[in-house]
């Protein structure tokens, strides 16, 4: 498991897109809640994709997505 204190994490939920599946090319921080409950309950991907939704997951599940629309704005 990637180190969850990697300080590129919130950068890539604004700029990077999921790889695969229905929201393909959707940026992480963009992905419904629905969404990300599915993997919760089924498990996340290995790797780096895996690290990537379950941290807009624990954001969004906490009310704490406001964070990341402010830093996509500030990342433009």
């Amino acid at each position: 498991m990637e180190n969850l204190t990697d300080p590129t994490i919130l950068p890539d939920l604004v700029n990077k897109t999921m790889p695969f599946g229905r929201y393909k090319d959707t940026y992480y921080y963009q992905l419904p809640v629905s969404y990300l409950e599915w993997f919760a309950r089924n498990g996340f991907p290995n790797g780096r994709v895996g690290v990537l939704l379950a941290t807009v997951y624990e954001i969004k599940l906490n009310g704490l997505e406001y964070l990341l629309k402010e830093l996509k704005k500030r990342s433009t």
